[in-house]
This record gives structure tokens, sequence and C-alpha cells, in this order.
């Protein structure tokens, strides 16, 4: 089968009007089932009560860069992950947010990713060896986030003799299984004082997490380094300036490590996969990748000497954006395209309708990386950290991440596809593969 008639698997929206009740039980399932099919389609359509999903990138960008900059995080995303993450970057508002913004830019700073990149590359060559010893089948969804689990566990709690790495595995994976779980009754927006199921469940892994967080930001001040060695060492350095409470400090490392760990984790699931789908863009990547660094650890200068991979990687974010879905609350009435937006209405903007919305891509179902090369897109179109005061501030630490790790396996890893079925998206907390994504690898000759 030729290469472009290969169209990769895709999520399946909502065919009909979804109800509220609807619309909570199935996004707490997955959010996918629940955003129209027409926003595939139409770049605005009216949702309803006071829903509004946007696909229009000037609406886009008025909402996240002019008037409605300032428009705060939708209250369900607040009540859905907030008892996980705090009052950290992501779900802080006002003041409190721009000191946070302003404080911890620098640690994302393009100066700071080489130190961050040579950990991404040991953790990149163990994967690789790893996989050249036991050729054949493989689950890339499991894979994936071991990769960015290890990668956390170097950049963030490295180097404390009071934690073992497998506390930390054990913990980052029971702190995302709980976090991942939504309420029912959040997604409705019903008030908080409603008994939820997840008050059954244990909130111990966020209390262990957090403990573990305040314990290893602690040891790490005590050391005193004279030297930023890692991404918690350039946090701590920040702080020696800038003085933020304990609380917030806790709140602002598990938001880095969730930020860190999921996103990165699903474009490498998924960007395997669609090399496995295409083995001709997967052999160029390679040769792309051998002749900038043939052995020894990838580096961080190597990345801008391979445009195939970094295209691949925007690819990989357009057809499987890990944030495939945010919202908005309007403070405010405003009009934008002669669309009356009043106060207290919810803006959706479901990225994953957006970034492969027939108006505006050309085979908008189809892997073409090509599209990357030196192509210049309208502002709003291609949003997979978001964009405006609030687009992700680890954008470039997360391309750098995932560049770096696929570099370091595509070198000698050959993917290929199996008999196994593969699995569709499932959007909840981000968006993840519905099952084992199974792919056979092997050594590349």
């Amino acid at each position: 089968m030729k290469q472009f008639d290969v169209t990769p698997v895709a999520a399946k929206l909502a065919e009909k009007p979804v109800t509220l009740i609807q619309f909570a039980r199935s996004a707490g399932r997955n959010m996918l089932e629940v955003i129209p099919v027409e926003t595939l389609r139409q770049t605005y359509v009216r949702g309803p009560l006071n829903i509004h999903y946007i696909c229009d990138p000037e609406m886009i960008t008025e909402l996240l860069v002019g008037q409605g900059r300032a428009f705060p995080k939708a209250k369900f995303t607040k009540d859905i992950i907030g008892s996980a993450v705090g009052n950290g970057l992501i779900l802080s508002e006002g003041e409190k947010w721009r000191q946070q913004r302003r404080r911890y830019s620098p640690l994302f700073a393009a100066r700071n990713l080489p130190v961050m990149a040579k950990h991404f590359a040991e953790t990149g060559a163990e994967v690789a060896d790893s996989l050249a010893e036991n050729e054949g089948p493989v689950d890339v969804s499991q894979v994936a986030p071991a990769s960015t689990l290890t990668n956390i566990s170097r950049v963030i709690f490295s180097g404390n003799e009071e934690v073992s790495s497998e506390q930390i595995r054990l913990g980052l994976i029971a702190y995302f299984n709980y976090i991942s779980d939504l309420s029912l009754f959040d997604l409705m927006g019903l008030p908080k004082w409603l008994p939820r199921k997840k008050w059954l469940m244990s909130k111990a892994p966020v209390t262990k997490m957090r403990d573990l967080a305040r314990q290893v930001i602690e040891h790490r001040r005590s050391e005193n380094r004279g030297e930023p060695r890692d991404f918690l060492d350039f946090m701590i350095e920040a702080l020696k300036t800038d003085f933020e409470d304990e609380e917030t400090t806790v709140d602002n490392l598990l938001t880095f490590v969730v930020a860190g760990h999921e996103t990165s984790a699903n474009a490498l699931a998924w960007g395997y996969y669609l090399l496995a789908l295409n083995p001709d863009i997967q052999n160029r990547i390679r040769t792309e990748i051998q002749a900038v660094r043939p052995d020894g650890l990838v580096e961080f200068s190597d990345l801008e000497s391979m445009p195939l991979l970094r295209a691949h990687v925007k690819e990989t974010l357009r057809l499987y954006p890990s944030a495939a879905f945010f919202a908005r609350d309007a403070s405010e009435t405003v009009e934008i395209k002669g669309v009356t937006i009043e106060k207290g209405d919810a803006l959706f903007f479901p990225v994953y309708s957006l970034h492969r919305n027939e108006k505006l891509w050309d085979d908008p179902d189809q892997y073409r990386p090509e599209r990357f090369l030196g192509a210049t897109l309208p502002r709003g179109q291609y949003i997979p950290f978001g964009d405006g005061p609030r687009i992700c501030i680890g954008a470039q630490y997360a391309e750098t991440e995932i560049m770096v790790l696929m570099a370091s396996v595509l070198r000698c890893i050959n993917f290929s596809l199996g008999e196994a079925k593969l699995p569709e998206p499932v959007l909840t907390f981000t968006m993840r593969t519905s099952g084992p994504l199974i792919l056979e690898a092997e050594r590349a000759s």
C-alpha cells in the first residue's frame, strides 16, 4: 500500500446534539465524543446553552491574544484538576499568575535547554538499547510514558538519596491515574458540596506526591549547588531572588511534572505510530539523524540540523495534539466577527478539530510533515501549546524532549506495523491511546 493511501486513526466525534447530562457522562470517559463533528467542517459552531465551539483562527487569536486575553480558565477545568496541581501556573489567575509566569519563564529559556537535553539523551539511549536487545512487538503507549517518567526522575528528582527512583515511578503513576479520573459533577459544574465519587477514592496519591515534592525541594536547597545541573536546580535558583511560599512552589513543581510528562509521552507514542505507518519518511528521518549524530549522545545543538524530524513532531502534534481541548469562561461581553459572546459564556477550543478542519488544511486527516517545512501558517490555526499570554511555558522544553528522545531511538530502531488492532484517540486529562499501541521494533539496518 502506498504511503499516501494510509489514513492514520482518527477520533469519533459527536454526530448528534449532546445534552448536558450526556456531555458530562461522555466527557468523563472521552471528551472527544462530545465535540460536535461539525467542528471538523465549520470554523464556528454554537453549542447548547451558553457554549461556543471555536475553530476560526482569527477568533481564536482575538480570544487568546486580543480582547479575551484575560478571560480565566473554565471553572470546570479548575474543579477537575485543582486538587492535584493546586494554584500553580496552570490554574492561577490575575496578579498571582503574572508573578509566577515572570518568576518561572527564565527556567525554560533556550540557554537552559542544552543541560536538559543531556538528560533526555541518556534516557533515549537507554530506551534504544533496550528495544535493540528485545526486538519484536512493543507497546509504545507504555514505552513513551516510561521514557518521560525517567526524564522527570533525572531532571527533577535526581540526586536525592532518601527517595528511590522506584518510589518516584510508582508515586507518579498513582498520581497521574488519580488526576485522570474526571468527575461527572465537576464536568456538569455542580456545587462543590455535592458528594463526588472521587471522594471515595483515597487522596493518598496527591498527598504522597506533595510530600515527596516538598522533601525533594528542601533536600536540594540544603545542597546549595554552585552550578545548576538539572531543572530543579534552575527552579531553586529562580526562587533565590524572587520569594514564593512553599505550597505554591510545590504546586508549580507538580504542575511542571504533570505538564511535562503526559504531553510529551503521548506525542512520542503517536509519533512512533505515524512513522510505522509511513516507512519512507521514517527512513528519511533516520538518515537525517545519522548524518548529524552517527553515534554518541544526541545534543541540543544537533536538533537545528534535523528539519524533517522537527516537521514530523509538528505534524504529530497537529494530528494528535496532547492538549486536544481547552476552555475559557467569558468574563465580559465581546463581539468578534459578528458573533456576540456574553459574559459568563463558555468558550470551547477543540484543538483536535481545529488541526483537522477541512476549511483550514489540505488533506486534513492525512500525515503530511512537509506542511511544516518552510511554510508559515496563519496565527491561531496551529496551537498545540495554546497561544497568547498563557501559551504553554514549557513548549520549547517539550519539543526538545520529544525530538531528543525520538532522535536517540530512531537512529538505531525501526518501527513497523504488526497484526495488533490499533487503538483510537481518547481525551481525558490529555489525549491518549484507547488501549495498547503495539508496533514491531527491530534494529535498523
